[in-house]
Parts: structure tokens; sequence; C-alpha cells
């Protein structure tokens, strides 16, 4: 019996932590859960107006839903995505003037790539737009620096992209305008790129610690059969 004790008690010593660590997985679960739905009521809570620029704070007004009247400036800054189903593509980013005279960025929407010499120019035209303010994290430690003399941008950098159009490094994207924005898609924000992988980490937590119990189990039977065999 003495044989068994250390591997027995190694076994459930790792069949102890590797449950543990699943639970813990399951309770990350929930709390990344109530997360995405205070992020949900957010993005669909009441329409407001931007604040001023001198009391905005990217992580209080992060998806807050803002109503603007204005025009779309000409300039764009296009940044490269990818869509599924339908391939790459530009997020087109103009300035955008309000009817108080500030100026903001105004993530519009997707288009083909074919689409990206195609004029969406629509001075002097008043348009309302519902969106939310956003911030994105679009670079990481891979994403090129951004083509601005080609107006190939791999990243929504807020503060390059204000200083390049003349506005404020304020970002609204666009769920609906009126009237619509001909050959645009808007990609209103939204929590699908937010990753909550929590169930896949603890289901493999459970398995491993299912594994461990199976091996201990293995392990101690084989030892038992080697002993009989041997007596």
């Amino acid at each position: 019996m003495s044989r068994h004790i250390v591997p027995l008690l190694f076994g459930l010593i790792g069949t102890a932590i590797l449950l543990w660590l699943g639970t813990w997985q399951m309770q990350r679960l929930e709390w990344k859960r109530g997360v995405l739905a205070e992020i949900e009521e957010r993005i669909s809570g009441p329409f407001e107006a931007i604040p001023p620029l001198s009391v905005v704070m990217p992580d209080r007004d992060r998806y807050q839903p803002v109503a603007l009247i204005g025009e779309i400036g000409s300039e764009e800054a296009l940044v490269l995505v990818s869509q599924k189903r339908i391939g790459a593509g530009y997020r087109v980013i103009s300035p955008y003037t309000l009817n108080d005279g500030r100026r903001v960025l105004l993530d519009r929407g997707f288009i083909p790539v074919d689409q990206r010499d195609a004029d969406r120019t629509r001075l002097g035209e008043t348009v309302e737009v519902q969106g939310n303010l956003h911030w994105p994290d679009d670079r990481n430690s891979s994403t090129p620096e951004n083509d601005i003399a080609g107006n190939t941008w791999f990243a929504r950098d807020i503060d390059q992209m204000s200083e390049v159009l003349g506005t404020e490094p304020v970002l609204v994207i666009a769920r609906n305008m009126s009237p619509p924005d001909p050959g645009v898609t808007p990609l209103p924000v939204d929590t699908s790129g937010i990753p909550n992988d929590h169930l896949q980490y603890a289901i493999t937590w459970f398995s491993l610690a299912f594994i461990w119990v199976v091996m201990t189990g293995t392990f101690i039977w084989r030892q038992r059969k080697g002993k009989e065999g041997t007596a």
C-alpha cells in the first residue's frame, strides 16, 4: 500500500489544481458575460450630444451613443480590413463638421477593395448620423505602420488620423445615416470582436483533470498488477 501513496497524492493534488483552474475559468466566464452585457446596454442606450473635447474621457465615454447633424468632408482615411464572406476592403474614415463648427472623425463603414477610388463626396449635404463614440484598439505588435502618403491605414490611430484630417481626436462609429451613405456599409459598434474564450479554457482544464485521474488510476493499477505478478 505504501507504494501507492505517493502517486495517489500526486494524482489527487494534480486533479484538485486542474479542477480549481476549470472552476476559476467558469467564474471568469460569468464575469465576462456580465461585462459584455453592460457594454451591449451601453451601446444601445439613449443618444446624446458629443461631450466637449475638454471633458471627453475615453474610459467613461467609450460606446456612448451620439446623434449628430452636420456635413461630411471630402477627405478620407482608408483603413484596410477584412469582412467574412466578402473579403478585403476598407473602413472609410472622414472628417465630419457639426453644425456648431466642431470637426470630429466619422467611421462611415465598409467598402470593398474595388470601390477604393469611387467618388463618395457629399459636400454641402446635411447628414444626420446616429452612432457611438469609440477608441478602438486596432494595433498590436505585428501591425504595420500606416502608409499615410498612400492613404492605406492599418489601424485607426485616432491621434494620427485627427492630425491628418484636421479634426478633434474623437471618433464616431456610424450606425445609421440619413440620407444613407451610397456604397458604404455601416459597421456599427458591437461586442462580436471582444473575445470570450473562458468556456473553452474551462473545458480544457476539466478535460485535463479527467485525463489526470485516468492516468493516475492506470499507473496505480499497473503497479498493483506488477506486484501481483512477482508474488
